[in-house]
C-alpha cells in the first residue's frame, strides 16, 4: 500500500516545476520542497526519529511548516502539531501526554519550555547542518524501520468530556483512501491552487496540505490576520486566485461568496450547512457538504455537488474504502430512515485514544457487519439514511458541542473553571441562534470563602484553553435552578444564556446611524458609534471607550462582523490585523479615524490629478 511519502514524491516526479506553496511573495516548487524536506528527514532519523515516534512540531504558518511536516512523515515518523497562538499550559500538557521524542520549533516560538529535546528551525548553523545532507528521496533502508500502513501518522487532540484534552491516534492505513476520494470528487489539477485555512491544531489541516500536495495543486498559505472571515479573507482568496477551499459554515456566512472559486469548489464541514449557505455558496462552483471527527482520517462522508435551494443539506455517502452506519441501541442497522448513531468504520478509523485504553475501548469497538477483527468509531452524532442512501446529520446523543464550528466538550470548560479556588459548581452551556453568535456561557456558584471577578474567571479560562473555548460570559448565582430529582436543570440556563447579554441598551446608542456626535457638532463621534455597533454585535448594552472588544465577550468571528459593518456603514476598510490587537473601543475608534482621513485625502489627490 502506498503511503503519504510516496503519494508526494509521485507528485513531485511528474511536475517537479509546478508551484507546491505560495505564502506572502514566496512561491516554493514541488521538486525543492521535496530536496529540503529530505534533508531534514535524514538529519531527523539521525537524531532518532523513526516509525511510531512522535514529533511536537510548533512552528508559525510557513513554507518551513510544511517541510517540517513532510521531513516528519519522510523520516518515518508521526507529528504532534502544536498551534504557537495556543495557550502554553494546553501545548505543555499535550506534550506531556505525548511524550514525542523531540520538538521542532523556529526561533520565535519562545513560550514553551519543554523537558523534550528540541531543534530550532532556521538556526544557522543546523541550516547549514542540512545543507550538506542528500536531498534525494528517503527510502525504506535508511529509515530505522521500515513505514508501513499501521504506523502512527499524527496525534492531534481535541476537547475532552472529563476535562483533560485527548490525543487521536492516526495511522497512514487511511491515506490511499483518502487520495482516492480527493481524486475523485475534487480532481485537482497541477497549478490549482488550494486555501490553507484551518489551524495546524485541526485534522481539517491535514485535508487542506493533502489535497494541494498529494494531487499536484499549489497550497496557497497567509498570515491568520489575513484569513479571518469577511473582507480578509474574500481579499486573500481573491489576491491568490484559490480555486479550491474547505470552511466551516461560520466562516462562509459572514464572507460574500461573489466572484470567489469561480469554476472551482468549496466545502462546508465542521459544523451544519444550511438551506441558505447552500443556496448562496451553490452558485458559479461546486458545494460540497462534508462530514467526519477527528477520530477517522479527516472525514467520513462528503456529500454534493450540492446545487440550489435544498430542504435539507446531506452529508452525502462514505468516502472511498470507509461506512457509515446508522445503528439502534443494540447495533441494528437502521435503512428505513429511522434516527440513529452514527458509527463509522473502514481504513480510515484511528488507532484510539492516546495512553488513554479504557475511553478507547469504549468508543473504538467491534464490528459486527465488517470482516472479523475490524472496528468501528462510536461517533456520539445522530443521522438517517435517506431513501436514495444519502446521509444526514441530526443532532447529538451526548454533551459534545460544536462552537463556531470547532468541536467543545463542555465538561472541559468546566474543569478548568473549577479549578480556580474561588469557584465551588459551574455549569457551561451554549447560546446562539446561528454559528456565527454562538457563544459559550459559564454559571458559576463563588465560595463564599473566596473572592473573584467574572474578569477573573475568564482570565483563568483564557490561560488553559484556546479562543473558542473561552466563555464570552461568566454569570455568578447563589444558587443554580434544578429538576424535581435535585439535578441541574441546564435547559433554564441555556434559555437564561440567551438573555445573559441582553440587558437594556443604552438610549441613543442602538445603531450607528442614529448615534449622535458626542460633541453635538456634525462630525461623526467613531468613539460612539464603534460603541453602537459593538452593543448590538454582543447584543449588551454597556460598551465603553475603555473597553475590549474580547473582553467584553467578543470574539475573532464576531470581530469580522465588526469589521463588515464599519466598511458597510462608515465606508472605511480596517484591516483584520487592528481589528485584533487593538487595546479598546477608543484606539480602534483612532485608527477608524485616521484610516477614513487617509482614503479621504488620497481620493482627493487623485481627483485632482485626473
Amino acid at each position: 500500500m502506498r503511503l503519504l511519502p510516496d503519494f508526494f514524491e509521485s507528485r513531485v516526479a511528474e511536475v517537479p516545476d509546478a508551484p507546491s506553496v505560495l505564502f506572502g511573495d514566496t512561491v516554493v516548487d514541488y521538486a525543492e520542497l521535496n530536496a529540503r524536506a529530505n534533508r531534514l528527514a535524514r538529519r531527523l532519523i539521525a537524531a532518532g526519529v523513526g516509525p511510531d515516534r512522535l514529533v511536537a512540531i510548533a512552528v508559525p504558518r510557513s513554507v518551513r511548516l510544511i517541510v517540517a511536516v513532510l521531513a516528519v512523515l519522510k523520516a518515518g515518523g508521526a507529528y504532534l502539531p502544536l498551534d504557537p497562538s495556543y495557550p502554553a499550559e494546553r501545548l505543555t500538557h499535550m506534550v506531556v501526554d505525548a511524550e514525542p521524542v523531540m520538538l521542532l520549533r523556529t526561533e520565535d516560538v519562545t513560550s514553551l519550555r519543554l523537558d523534550v529535546p528540541e531543534i530550532v528551525l532556521g538556526d544557522p548553523s543546523f541550516e547549514a547542518d542540512c545543507e550538506r545532507e542528500n536531498g534525494a528521496d528517503v527510502t525504506q533502508d535508511e529509515r530505522l524501520a521500515p513505514l508501513l500502513p499501521d504506523h502512527l501518522m499524527y496525534v492531534i487532540y481535541t476537547s475532552g468530556s472529563t476535562g483533560v484534552p485527548k490525543g487521536v491516534a492516526v495511522s497512514h492505513s487511511g491515506v490511499a483512501d483518502l487520495v482516492s476520494t480527493q481524486a475523485r470528487v475534487f480532481g485537482v489539477r497541477p497549478g490549482e491552487r488550494v486555501l490553507q485555512w484551518a489551524s495546524f491544531s485541526f485534522d481539517a489541516w491535514f485535508w487542506d496540505f493533502t489535497l494541494a500536495l498529494l494531487n499536484g495543486g499549489a497550497l496557497v498559505m497567509a498570515e491568520q490576520h489575513d484569513l479571518m472571515p469577511g473582507e480578509s479573507l474574500r481579499e486573500t482568496m481573491l489576491k491568490h486566485r484559490v480555486d479550491h477551499a474547505v470552511m466551516p459554515p461560520v466562516a462562509l456566512g459572514i464572507t460574500d461568496s461573489e466572484g470567489l472559486l469561480v469554476g472551482g469548489t468549496i466545502t462546508s464541514t465542521g459544523d451544519v450547512c444550511t438551506r441558505s449557505l447552500a443556496a448562496e455558496w451553490s452558485k458559479g462552483r461546486r458545494l460540497y457538504n462534508g462530514y467526519g471527527p477527528t477520530e477517522v482520517t479527516v472525514g467520513a462522508s462528503i456529500g454534493g455537488p450540492i446545487e440550489g435551494i435544498q430542504e435539507d443539506v446531506s452529508i452525502g455517502t462514505p468516502w472511498d474504502g470507509g461506512t457509515v452506519y446508522v445503528l439502534d441501541g443494540a447495533l441494528g442497522d437502521l435503512r428505513d430512515g429511522t434516527d440513529g448513531e452514527l458509527y463509522l468504520a473502514g481504513s480510515g478509523v484511528a488507532r484510539g485514544y492516546l495512553n488513554r485504553p479504557g475511553l478507547t475501548a469504549s468508543r473504538f469497538v467491534a464490528d459486527p457487519y465488517g470482516p472479523p477483527g475490524s472496528r468501528m468509531y462510536r461517533s456520539g452524532d445522530r443521522g438517517r439514511r435517506g431513501p436514495d442512501g444519502e446521509l444526514f446529520f441530526t443532532g447529538r446523543v451526548d454533551n459534545q458541542v460544536k462552537v463556531r464550528g470547532f468541536r467543545v466538550e463542555l465538561g472541559e470548560v468546566e474543569t478548568r473553571l473549577e479549578s480556580h479556588p474561588a469557584v465551588e459548581i459551574v455549569v457551561a452551556v451554549v447560546s446562539g441562534e446561528d454559528a456565527s453568535s454562538q457563544r459559550i456561557v459559564a454559571y458559576v456558584k463563588p465560595s463564599a470563602r473566596h473572592e473573584v471577578t467574572e474578569d477573573q474567571l475568564r482570565e483563568h479560562a483564557r490561560k488553559a484553553l484556546p479562543e473558542h473555548m473561552v466563555p464570552s460570559a461568566v454569570v455568578m448565582l447563589d444558587r443554580f435552578p434544578t429538576l424535581l430529582n435535585g439535578k441541574i436543570d441546564r435547559r433554564e440556563l441555556e434559555e437564561r444564556a440567551a438573555l445573559v447579554a441582553l440587558d437594556a441598551s443604552t438610549p441613543g446608542t442602538t445603531t450607528a446611524g442614529t448615534a449622535a456626535p458626542a460633541d453635538g457638532g456634525e462630525e461623526r463621534s467613531y468613539e460612539r458609534i464603534l460603541c453602537a455597533m459593538v452593543n448590538e454585535i454582543l447584543r449588551i448594552g454597556h460598551a465603553a471607550p475603555e473597553d475590549n472588544f474580547f473582553d467584553l465577550g467578543g470574539h475573532s468571528v464576531l470581530a469580522a462582523q465588526l469589521a463588515r459593518r464599519v466598511r458597510s456603514e462608515l465606508g472605511v476598510a480596517v484591516p483584520m490585523r487592528d481589528m485584533l490587537t487593538a487595546a479598546n473601543i477608543a484606539e480602534l475608534a483612532g485608527i477608524v479615524e485616521r484610516t477614513e482621513r487617509t482614503e479621504r485625502t488620497e481620493r482627493t489627490e487623485g481627483a485632482e490629478g485626473a
